[in-house]
C-alpha cells in the first residue's frame, strides 16, 4: 500500500529583510513633525488648561461691540381715540326726537336729534309779535314827524310872508310921512308890526328846531326799543334753532344716551361724536419715566409691522394707579386703517445719541445689573466690568470696559464665578 507524504510549511515561510529605507534623516523629520504640532497646540492647550469651567458655544448669543446712532427710549402701551369727541347736551328741557343711532357715519350739518320745547316756541312767537308792535310804533312816529315838521314849516312860510308884508308896510308909511300924508302914530303902528312879525317869525323857527330834536329823540328811541327787541328775538331763535342737534363735523355716532320721545333736561348728555380723521394714541406712561416724558418728544408707534412717527403733545400732571397718561399726535396726519381704542405698542425717545459704543439688549443686563459682561476671546470667555449708559429697546450704550469689534456673550452666565474662565465648546 502507497503511503502519502505530508509536506510542513516551511517551504511557505519567508524571512523578512531589515528596511534599508528608515534612515537616520526621516527619524529626525518625524521628530521635528512632532515638536511642530507641539508648538502649534501648546497655547490651545494652555488655554484649555487655564479653563475652569466650559460651556457649548452653540447654547450662547453672542453679539459684536458697535458704534452708531442709539435712542434712550420708553415702551408704552397706547390705546387710538379721537382728538375731536364732544358730546352734545339737551339745550332746554322737553321731548328728545332722535334721527341717527350708535354707530352711524354722519356729515357736517347732518340732523342729529331735535328737542320739542312747547315752552321756548311759544316764547318765541311772542317775542316776535313784539317786535312787529315796537317796528310800527317807531313807522308811526316817523310818520307823525314828517306831517308835524311839514305844519311847522308851513307855518314858518306863513310868518315870514306876513313879516315881508309888515316890512313893505313900514316902508310906505315911511316914503307918506316924509311926504307929510301919514302921521307919526300910524309910522310908529306900521313899526311895531314889523317887530311883531319878526319875532313870531323867530318864535317859529326856534319851536320848529325844539320840537323837531324831541320828535327826532322819540323816533329814535322807538327806533332802539326794536332794535333791542331783534337782538331778543334773535337770541330765542338761536336758543330755538339749538334744539336741533347738528353734526359738527363727518365722523361716527360713538354713543347715544337717550331713548326716542324721553324727556329730557337741560344739560342732560344726549349724542356723542367723533372725529375717525384725526385720532391721536392715548398712553399711559410708567411713574417712573413721567419726569423724562415732556411735551414735544418724538414718538414712534408700530402699526402693522411699520413704525409711523408721532410726538408727544401732553402729559397729565398727576399719577393714577402708578401711571400717567399722555397723549401722542401722528407727526404725518393720521394712517388709514385705524379704529377707536385700537391698542398699539409705541416708543418714546427720551434721549438720542448720534455715535454711541453700544452692544445688544439680552439676559446679561438684568443677570449682571449692567456691571459685567462675559468677553468672548477664542474659545475662551472672561467676566470684565462695564460701564452703561442709556438702554433702548435693544441697544445698551457702553461707557467703558469695551472697545468696538469685541465678542461678549448676550446669555445669562450669572451661575458661572466671574473670577474663573470659560472654555466654549463647539
Amino acid at each position: 500500500m502507497h503511503k502519502s507524504k505530508i509536506h510542513d510549511t516551511s517551504a511557505m515561510d519567508r524571512q523578512l529583510e531589515p528596511n534599508r529605507r528608515l534612515t537616520p534623516l526621516r527619524i529626525a523629520l518625524a521628530i521635528g513633525l512632532v515638536l511642530v504640532t507641539v508648538a502649534v497646540l501648546r497655547p490651545t492647550l494652555s488655554r484649555w488648561n487655564s479653563a475652569d469651567r466650559s460651556v457649548e458655544r452653540a447654547r450662547l448669543r453672542i453679539a459684536p461691540v458697535t458704534r452708531g446712532e442709539l435712542n434712550y427710549e420708553v415702551a408704552v402701551q397706547g390705546r387710538v381715540v379721537a382728538a375731536s369727541r364732544p358730546t352734545l347736551f339737551a339745550p332746554s328741557a322737553g321731548l328728545v326726537v332722535l334721527h341717527v343711532r350708535e354707530g352711524e357715519s354722519v356729515q357736517p350739518g347732518q340732523k342729529l336729534a331735535e328737542i320739542e320745547s312747547p315752552e321756548l316756541a311759544s316764547r318765541l312767537q311772542q317775542e316776535r309779535a313784539t317786535l312787529l308792535a315796537l317796528r310800527s310804533d317807531a313807522s308811526r312816529l316817523a310818520l307823525a314827524l314828517r306831517q308835524q315838521n311839514q305844519t311847522d314849516d308851513q307855518q314858518i312860510e306863513l310868518l315870514q310872508v306876513r313879516q315881508e308884508a309888515a316890512s313893505r308896510g313900514l316902508e310906505r308909511a315911511e316914503r307918506l310921512h316924509d311926504e307929510g300924508l301919514l302921521n307919526v302914530l300910524d309910522l310908529e303902528a306900521a313899526r311895531d308890526e314889523l317887530t311883531i312879525q319878526t319875532l313870531e317869525l323867530a318864535q317859529a323857527r326856534r319851536n320848529r328846531s325844539l320840537q323837531g330834536e324831541m320828535r327826532e329823540f322819540e323816533l329814535s328811541d322807538a327806533r332802539a326799543r326794536a332794535e333791542r327787541q331783534q337782538l331778543v328775538v334773535a337770541e330765542v331763535e338761536r336758543q330755538y334753532e339749538e334744539l336741533t342737534l347738528r353734526a359738527p363735523f363727518e365722523g361716527l355716532v360713538a354713543t347715544v344716551e337717550a331713548e326716542d320721545r324721553d324727556a329730557v333736561i337741560a344739560g342732560q348728555p344726549l349724542i356723542g361724536v367723533v372725529d375717525l380723521s384725526d385720532l391721536e394714541v392715548e398712553i399711559n406712561i410708567p411713574e417712573a419715566y413721567a419726569d423724562e416724558v415732556q411735551p414735544g418728544l418724538d414718538a414712534w408707534v408700530q402699526l402693522g409691522g411699520a413704525s409711523i412717527g408721532a410726538r408727544v403733545t401732553r402729559v397729565a400732571p398727576e399719577v393714577r394707579n402708578g401711571q400717567v397718561e399722555g397723549r401722542l399726535a401722528f407727526a404725518d396726519g393720521t394712517p388709514a386703517g385705524l379704529r377707536q381704542n385700537q391698542r398699539l405698542s409705541t416708543r418714546i425717545v427720551l434721549d438720542h445719541r448720534a455715535d454711541a459704543l453700544m452692544v445688544p439688549r439680552g439676559p446679561w443686563l438684568e443677570s449682571q445689573a449692567g456691571r459685567r459682561v462675559w468677553v468672548v476671546d477664542g474659545e475662551l470667555a472672561q467676566s470684565r466690568e462695564v460701564q452703561i449708559g442709556v438702554t433702548s429697546v435693544t441697544e445698551v450704550e457702553i461707557l467703558s470696559g469695551l472697545e468696538v469689534g469685541e465678542q461678549i456673550v448676550l446669555s445669562d452666565l450669572s451661575r458661572f464665578d466671574p473670577d474663573h474662565t470659560l472654555l466654549l465648546r463647539d
